[in-house]
């Protein structure tokens, strides 16, 4: 009603939307803590950005993107815009993921990584999420696929791996 996405719904769309919202008010509990001296507390909201991020990057990837790319080349172009878009954010969250608390360039990483999620965000919700809507693709099986990888994304992902499971295996390849 009145064009609210429900809560609850399993359309592939209405889920990546609700990634989208939580990951904002992420960035701005995260914005608003900037200037607060509990570096641990502006870390584990890193940390909880870094870790929807790459969920949901993973969904995305791995389901959403594949099956759009099926959908004529403006979706495909779109979708290899995205894809590269995700690249540049993992990067950033690699850096983030790797960096000491007392970083001077850490809210700084946040920011540009803010920055270039809201530029994602945007596409997606006003290019590639039309085009998704107006094509034959089944959103609501889709998106039950999609909510059934996010579970299993997120139950494999502990805060401890989380916070540094990927800055190890960094270091093991380095």
């Amino acid at each position: 009603m009145f064009g609210l996405a429900d809560p609850n719904s399993t359309n592939a769309i209405d889920l990546l939307k609700r990634d989208h919202r939580e990951v904002e008010e992420l960035f701005k509990q995260y914005e608003n803590a900037k200037d607060d001296s509990d570096k641990a507390a502006k870390r584990e909201l890193a940390r909880r950005v870094c870790s929807a991020l790459s969920v949901h990057a993973q969904i995305e990837e791995e389901i959403f993107y594949p099956v759009m790319r099926k959908h004529g080349k403006d979706a495909r172009e779109l979708v290899d815009e995205a894809a590269v878009e995700h690249q540049s954010m993992k990067d950033i969250i690699g850096r983030l993921q790797d960096a000491p608390l007392d970083d001077p360039l850490y809210d700084a990483g946040v920011k540009v990584l803010s920055e270039y999620v809201k530029h994602h965000v945007k596409e997606e919700e006003n290019e590639l999420f039309p085009e998704a809507k107006s094509s034959d693709v089944d959103l609501d099986a889709l998106g039950m696929t999609m909510a059934k990888r996010k579970e299993a994304l997120e139950n494999a992902m502990t805060p401890s791996r989380a916070a540094s499971g990927t800055k190890s295996a960094r270091k093991t390849r380095s």
